[in-house]
């Protein structure tokens, strides 16, 4: 989505350079040390800012990628290799054979052991059956839905369309019904499709609305938008990028630009906040537990969260198996098993982690897919069954400093892998 082109921004020194954290916190002032202390060159200083950063957020691989980093430029490879080991014992790698600043590290016994595991990290992982194609290559997908009938629907993100994936495709909806870029999208139990919609600079035609985003409501038997509801103006741009519809209609959905979690109420029209700034840094997907009494979220740069829905209390889940629960785009649930998305790590992947009885813990983690020659920064999706359906090619990665897209893309790739491991 938006916010995560420039929440990171690049695997190297860019790293450094351009903080992830909207709002302040203890991580972001020891990334500010961080960074103070590596452009005087004082790279002592830097490695203890870089332990003050993860003992902030423990586990974000971009910390442990700066401590790393810190090591390296303070004369400690071996250090840095072990850093760099705990990186990839969760399955994040940063490229650091092309990275200069990692140099002395080739000179290590350990460094071939540790290359070989990198290489072995990238090998195709994983069986997907390819369900659906769509020729446009400039589509841009995120949002992709499903109805009673199992037909797949698409929103772009470069054309604002929404599109029913038919043996012959049928667009339903274009911006000039007064939405913008489709982001995540669910049918409600009317089966009308409700969609979150921004004007971000991905957009051909953004114009004067730029910044702006609401909620949007496709009635399949009208063929028309039903309902729309425009966010408050705060005065910065706001992107609300996934939506999830509870049994009582009720919508939550997420802006990834300011970190704000809305409650939607569709008879009033009335968007209320649940979490308010400066809690999230980024969120993404979202889900509810079992009783719908609570709502995970993925936060990009913050991991995953549980927010208490009658009192907006939210919780960090605890990590007791070796994954990683940052750089989630999609979530979704499966039985006891949290099924994500992971697009901010290297590489990209689709995972299942398993929830502890208290629902405050993840306790074990599995690979259903990575590296498949059909990625290109999959997105978002959905369970269907014993199955998960994703978007496999956004092509987010794409888009160049001007928001430009290159020749030869392939249209949008949806996937399907069996969500039962003994499929």
């Amino acid at each position: 989505m938006l916010s995560r082109k420039v929440l990171l921004a690049g695997l190297s020194l860019l790293l450094l350079a351009v903080s992830p954290v909207t709002h302040a916190d203890d991580y972001g002032d020891a990334r500010g040390e961080l960074v103070a202390a590596y452009q005087q060159g004082d790279f002592a200083a830097m490695r203890s800012a870089a332990q003050k950063a993860i003992a902030a957020r423990p586990g974000y691989p971009g910390a442990l990628f700066n401590l790393a980093l810190a090591q390296a430029l303070d004369a400690d490879p071996a250090a840095s290799l072990e850093t760099l080991k705990d990186l990839l014992a969760v399955g994040c790698d940063f490229g650091v054979a092309d990275i200069d600043e990692f140099s002395a590290l080739k000179e290590l016994l350990e460094w071939e052991d540790y290359a070989g595991a990198v290489q072995r990290l990238y090998e195709p992982a994983g069986f997907a059956e390819v369900v659906a194609t769509l020729d446009t290559a400039d589509f841009i997908p995120e949002g992709i839905a499903v109805d009673n009938e199992g037909r797949l629907y698409l929103g772009s993100i470069r054309h604002g369309t929404l599109v029913r994936v038919d043996k012959e495709p049928t667009t339903l909806s274009t911006p000039q019904n007064g939405h913008w870029s489709v982001f995540g999208m669910r049918f409600d139990r009317e089966g009308s499709l409700w969609f979150a919609s921004a004007a971000v600079p991905q957009f051909a035609d953004a114009g004067d609305d730029m910044g702006r985003s609401g909620l949007f409501r496709y009635d399949i038997n009208k063929g028309e938008i039903s309902a729309q509801a425009l966010l408050p103006d705060r005065g910065d741009p706001q992107v609300l990028g996934d939506l999830v519809i509870a049994p009582d209609g009720l919508i939550y959905t997420t802006d990834s630009i300011t970190g704000v979690l809305y409650q939607f109420t569709p008879k009033t029209g009335e968007f209320e906040t649940v979490v308010d700034q400066g809690v999230f840094g980024s969120p993404q997907g979202l889900v509810f537990d079992g009783t719908a009494q609570f709502l995970y979220v993925a936060d990009y740069i913050g991991g995953l969260y549980r927010v208490t829905l009658a009192d907006g209390r939210v919780d960090k889940v605890r990590l007791q198996a070796n994954v990683t629960d940052y750089g989630i785009d999609g979530l979704y649930r499966h039985g006891d098993e949290l099924i994500a998305i992971q697009n901010g790590t290297q590489p990209n992947r689709v995972v299942a982690m398993q929830l502890g009885i208290d629902g405050l813990s993840i306790t074990a983690g599995r690979t259903l897919a990575a590296n498949l020659e059909e990625f290109d920064e999959p997105t978002l999706g959905l369970v269907s069954g014993s199955d998960f359906i994703f978007i496999a090619n956004s092509h987010w990665n794409r888009f160049d400093t001007e928001n430009r897209l290159p020749d030869g893309l392939n249209g949008p790739v949806i996937l399907r892998v069996p969500l039962s491991p003994d499929r």
